[in-house]
C-alpha cells in the first residue's frame, strides 16, 4: 500500500487589488492579522476582507504611480513562535513581488500580528519601507533577546496605534519604535487617541495616514506636514504624535 504523504504547505499572493496600471512601480504587500500560535491555515477570504479597504485607499492615492497591491497567504494562522512563520512568508512574499514585477519598490504593510511580521521581514533587501498597525508584540522578557530592530537601518518605518488598545499594550510599540529612531531616523508612530486594537473609529484617518506615507516613502511625494514633523520630531514626541480627527479628509496645498 502507498504511503500517503502530506501535501507541503505553500504562501501565495491573492489577486491584485485596486486599479489596473499601465506599469507597476511599486507594490504593497498586505499582511494580515494573525495568531500567536495556530498550525491551521488561514482563511483567504477572511485575510482579504480584513484588508481589502486599506488596499483601495492605497492604491488610489497612487495609481499614477503605479502601485499595485496583493494580500499574502500564510501557509499557517500562527507566529508559532521560534519559527516565525508568518515573518518567513512575508520574506517569500517580496521574493515572489521581485519574480513577478522585476526591480520595483516595495513596502510591507501589516496588521496586528502581520504587523510584526512587517517589522521583522523589513530587514529583505528589496524592502523600502514599513507600516505596522497596531502591531502585535511580545512582552517583553529580561530573559529574552528583545524584539529586532536592526533590520528596520535605511527603510522608512511607520507605526500606529489605538491608545485604547486592550489586546496589545501599545507601550509595546511605542518601546520598539523608541530602540529603532536610535538606529533610524526615518522612523515615526501615531497614536489613535481613544480607539482600540481594531481602530474602528478612526479608520478612514489611519489609511489616509497610511496612503499619505506609502506615497512618500515609495515615489517620493511630499508627506503631509503631520508625517514631517512626526519623522523630523527627536524621541517621544516623534513616536507619540496624535493621528488627528478628519486627517486625509481635506486636500493638502
Amino acid at each position: 500500500m502507498a504511503q500517503q504523504t502530506t501535501p507541503v504547505r505553500r504562501a501565495r499572493l491573492g489577486r491584485a487589488l485596486g486599479p489596473e496600471v499601465t506599469a507597476v512601480s511599486g507594490v504593497v504587500l498586505l499582511l494580515p492579522d494573525g495568531r500567536e500560535d495556530s498550525g491551521r491555515r488561514p482563511s483567504a477570504l477572511r485575510s482579504t476582507a480584513s484588508v481589502r479597504a486599506l488596499a483601495r485607499r492605497l492604491t488610489r492615492a497612487s495609481r499614477a504611480e503605479g502601485l499595485v497591491a496583493h494580500t499574502v497567504h500564510y501557509r499557517h494562522r500562527g507566529w508559532n513562535g521560534g519559527e516565525a512563520h508568518l515573518s518567513q512568508d512575508a520574506s517569500w512574499a517580496v521574493d515572489e513581488t521581485l519574480r513577478r514585477y522585476g526591480d520595483v519598490s516595495v513596502c510591507l504593510v501589516g496588521l496586528g500580528m502581520g504587523g510584526r511580521a512587517a517589522l521583522r521581514a523589513g530587514g529583505h533587501e528589496a524592502v523600502d519601507a514599513v507600516v505596522a498597525i497596531a502591531p502585535w508584540l511580545p512582552e517583553e522578557d529580561a530573559a529574552a533577546p528583545p524584539e529586532p530592530v536592526k533590520q528596520l537601518v535605511g527603510r522608512r518605518v511607520l507605526l500606529v496605534h489605538g491608545t485604547s488598545d486592550r489586546r496589545i499594550d501599545p507601550e509595546l510599540s511605542f518601546r520598539l519604535a523608541a530602540r529603532a529612531k536610535k538606529a533610524n531616523r526615518d522612523v515615526c508612530r501615531f497614536e489613535v487617541h481613544s480607539d482600540g486594537h481594531g481602530l474602528r473609529q478612526y479608520r478612514s484617518e489611519v489609511h489616509a495616514l497610511a496612503a499619505d506615507f506609502v506615497r512618500g516613502a515609495l515615489f517620493g511625494r511630499p508627506y503631509s506636514r503631520p508625517v514631517q514633523d512626526a519623522l523630523a520630531a527627536p524621541p517621544p514626541l516623534g513616536l507619540r504624535m496624535p493621528l488627528a480627527a478628519g486627517f486625509g479628509q481635506t486636500r493638502r496645498k
